[in-house]
C-alpha cells in the first residue's frame, strides 16, 4: 500500500468517502482506511437526504446549533444533491420530513459504491480491516497516522487528515459518559463500528469535544424488544409517537411528544429507568400508524410487528380497561386512564402543550407500547469550524487535522435536521479543504 497521500481519510461512510472522492476530483491522491470489513458505515441503511429548506428554518428547530456549522448544511445542500447526481445516481424530487424538513430518497448504497470507484480510478486506495493506532504529529501539526493492516504496522503520511469514523455509540463507557448512565442498556440503531475511534484520536491531539447536553439522534423503539437485522432500525421505530401520548413510570406526560419522536427519546432516556408506555388511539392508528413516515417509504404497521414479536403490548376496547395492564409492568393503568381524560378535556391548554398535534385521543380501542430510545449517533462529537478544520478548546484549529459526518459536534444541539446531509456537506467541504 502506498505510504503516502495528499488526504488519508480515516473511515469508509458517507462522511469519509464523500471527501475522499470530492479530494479524487480535485486532483489529490487519497487513501481511505476503515476498521470493519466493507465500506459504507450506518450510510448504507439510509435511504433520503433531508434538511431545512432556508436558514430562518434551521434557526427555529435548531437554535442551539452552531451557526456556522448548521448554515453550511442548508446553504451547501443543493450542491451536495448535484454531486451526488453527479457520480450516476438519482436523487428523486423533494417530498416533506417531519414538519419542517425536505427530503430527497436515493440510493445510498449505489453512491458509496460510485465514490469507491471514483477513488481507486484516480489512483487512491481504500483498504478495509485496518485499525489506527494513533495520529502523527510534528511541530503541533497533524502529518499523518499509524495504522496496523494485517497484523503490520505501517505509517501513512498526508499532508491532512479526515476522522470520519461515524461516532462513538458502539462504545458503551462513552455513550454513558457522554449521553446518560443507561445509554448502553438499549438497541444500537447504528452499525456497530462506530466506537469512538475518531473521538480519541481527536483528543489525544488536543481536539475539543461538545456540546455536552447535546443530546443523541435516535427514535423510540418496543422495550425489550432487540434488532435481528438493520431493517429493524426502520422497521421496529416508533416515528408516530408525535401523534400519541407516553407516560413516564410515575403515570404522567413529561414531554411534548409533537415535537418529533427523536426528540422525545432524548427526553425519556431521563426519565426513571429510561421507559415509558406509549399510547394511541384508533384515530391515530388508521392514520400514522399504518402510514408511511415519510412519503414514498414503505408502511409497517409497527404495532402488530411488536406483538408478533413478542414486545411489551396490549389494545385497551376502553379507558376503563387500563387497569388491566399487567401489575408486573410497573404502570398504573387507571392513573394513565385518568391522565388521558383530563389530557383529552384540557385540548390546547394541556401542560406539558402538545403544540403540533393536540387532537384528542377518544376513539377505542387504545394501542400500547412499552417504549424505550434507541441511539443512532451521539450530537456531541469532535468541535470543528465551518471548513471541517478541527478546533482545539481555545478555538484555534489544529493544522492538518479535519472531522466530518457523525464524529462531529455542534451542528445540532437538542435538535436535528438529517445526519446524512450533514455528513454530505461536510464531507465535500473536507474534500475542498485537503486540496485547497
Amino acid at each position: 500500500m502506498n505510504n503516502t497521500a495528499d488526504l488519508l481519510v480515516i473511515g469508509a461512510g458517507m462522511a469519509g468517502l464523500t471527501a475522499a472522492a470530492r479530494a479524487t476530483a480535485n486532483g489529490a491522491t487519497v487513501t481511505v482506511i476503515e476498521k470493519a470489513a466493507g465500506t459504507g458505515g450506518s450510510a448504507q441503511f439510509a435511504g433520503y437526504a433531508w434538511t431545512a429548506p432556508t436558514r430562518e428554518m434551521m434557526a427555529e428547530i435548531n437554535p442551539h446549533g452552531e451557526q456556522a456549522l448548521r448554515n453550511a448544511v442548508v446553504d451547501d445542500f443543493a450542491a451536495g444533491l448535484d454531486w451526488i447526481r453527479g457520480r450516476g445516481v438519482e436523487c428523486a424530487d423533494g417530498v416533506p420530513v417531519l414538519r419542517y424538513g425536505i427530503g430527497h430518497a436515493f440510493d445510498t448504497v449505489q453512491y458509496l459504491d460510485a465514490c469507491v470507484r471514483e477513488i481507486k480510478a484516480g489512483g487512491g486506495q481504500v483498504v478495509t480491516g485496518a485499525d489506527v493506532r494513533s495520529l502523527v504529529t510534528e511541530g503541533g501539526a497533524v502529518i499523518g497516522a499509524d495504522v496496523v493492516v494485517d497484523g503490520e504496522s505501517v505509517r501513512i503520511r498526508a499532508g491532512k487528515v479526515l476522522l470520519a469514523t461515524g461516532g462513538f455509540q458502539a462504545n458503551h463507557e462513552l455513550i454513558d459518559e457522554h449521553l446518560h448512565e443507561n445509554a448502553s442498556r438499549f438497541p444500537l440503531r447504528s452499525n456497530p463500528d462506530s466506537d469512538g475511534g475518531g473521538l480519541c484520536l481527536a483528543t489525544a491531539v488536543g481536539a475539543d469535544i461538545g456540546p455536552r447536553d447535546a443530546g443523541f439522534y435516535g427514535h423510540l423503539v418496543p422495550a425489550g424488544l432487540p434488532f435481528r437485522d438493520s431493517g429493524d432500525f426502520v422497521g421496529l421505530s416508533l416515528y408516530y409517537s408525535e401523534h400519541a401520548l407516553l407516560f413516564n413510570l410515575e403515570n404522567k406526560r413529561f414531554y411534548d411528544e409533537t415535537q418529533g419522536d427523536h426528540l422525545t427519546a432524548n427526553a425519556l432516556m431521563e426519565e426513571p429507568e429510561s421507559r415509558g408506555l406509549l399510547v394511541a388511539d384508533a384515530r391515530v392508528y388508521e392514520e400514522f400508524i399504518c402510514g408511511s413516515y415519510v412519503e414514498g417509504a414503505i408502511a409497517v404497521d409497527k404495532y402488530t410487528e411488536t406483538a408478533r414479536r413478542g414486545g411489551r403490548c396490549g389494545i385497551a376496547e376502553t379507558l376503563e380497561d387500563f387497569e388491566y395492564l399487567p401489575e408486573e409492568w410497573g404502570y398504573d393503568g387507571a392513573a394513565i386512564a385518568a391522565e388521558i381524560r383530563e389530557i383529552n378535556a384540557a385540548g390546547q391548554k394541556v401542560i406539558p402543550p402538545r403544540e403540533y398535534d393536540f387532537s384528542p385521543l377518544d376513539r377505542g380501542p387504545y394501542y400500547i407500547i412499552e417504549t424505550s430510545p434507541a441511539v443512532t449517533f451521539p450530537l456531541v462529537g469532535i468541535r470543528i469550524d465551518e471548513h471541517a478544520s478541527v478546533l482545539r478548546a481555545d478555538g484555534s484549529p489544529i493544522p492538518g487535522l479535519l472531522a466530518a459526518g457523525s464524529d462531529v459536534g455542534g451542528i445540532y444541539r437538542r435538535a436535528y435536521a438529517g445526519g446524512i446531509s450533514a455528513a454530505l456537506v461536510f464531507g465535500l467541504r473536507a474534500g475542498d479543504a485537503a486540496t485547497r
